[in-house]
């Protein structure tokens, strides 16, 4: 009896053996399943809306670094694009001389839903733009409030910052909201380019910086306002950071 209870334990061995077996291909089971599950995730995780791909943009009146930046989603923002261009641009980051190559890190989008979702529904916004511009250009009154309204229109078509206190307040201290203002007495009409309309704009500025969907005349009110603003993005970042002669 003793050596009979010796031997009943060894069939044990051959029962571990087979629990052991029986472990191992549930873990050999185990990994193929964890790759399936990687490999269908593995889609979401592909870090496209991070990468970059430095492009060339060669830039345009009434550009602004912030707004080249914000357009193309430039990795580390104006101030990278600022910091990559400098030599291009020179000290100033607010004077942006148009015909310039810029360098931008611009990102890629986010996801290919989102791109042709957003194509989708371009002509729907296009349209809706389109009417909204045309319902409030006719109910803009011949003053200038109203050309005040016109032209911020027009300006941001055209990427053009600025507000309606900014030029409010430029225009009453350079006409005092007179289109028809002419200067004849400073150095520009000494030289034959007096200042004219409400933001007192000379004609070589004017033809520089006249806006497309205005009036070619420095006298016109809007295309007064929108040629001005133009100057003012270029050479100070906005109309509304003007507070004295320009």
């Amino acid at each position: 009896m003793p050596r009979g209870k010796h031997r009943r334990p060894r069939t044990n061995p051959l029962t571990r053996r087979v629990a052991i077996a029986g472990t191992g291909t549930a873990a050999l089971a185990l990994p193929l399943l964890s790759a399936t599950t990687a490999g269908a995730a593995q889609p979401a995780q592909t870090p496209t809306a991070t990468q970059a791909k430095t492009i060339t943009y060669t830039t345009k009146k009434g550009d602004s670094l912030y707004g080249i930046a914000d357009r193309y989603d430039a990795q580390g923002g104006w101030k990278q694009l600022y910091k990559d261009n400098r030599e291009a641009i020179g000290d100033n980051p607010r004077l942006i001389h148009p015909g310039v190559g810029l360098k931008v890190r611009a990102t890629k989008k986010a996801s290919t839903a989102s791109t042709t979702a957003d194509k989708a529904a371009a002509p729907a916004k296009k349209s809706a733009v389109a009417q909204a511009t045309q319902s409030s250009v006719k109910t803009y009154p011949d003053n200038l409030d109203g050309w005040i309204r016109n032209a911020l229109d027009i300006m941001g078509q055209n990427g053009i910052p600025g507000s309606y206190e900014g030029i409010h307040r430029n225009i009453m201290r350079e006409s005092s909201g007179n289109p028809q203002a002419i200067n004849n007495w400073d150095s520009n009409a000494a030289a034959g380019t007096p200042s004219k309309g409400l933001l007192q704009v000379i004609d070589p500025t004017f033809a520089a910086y006249h806006v497309p969907g205005t009036v070619y005349d420095p006298f016109n009110p809007v295309a007064n306002i929108a040629a001005a603003c133009n100057y003012a993005a270029a050479r100070y970042g906005s109309i509304d950071n003007v507070n004295g002669p320009y």
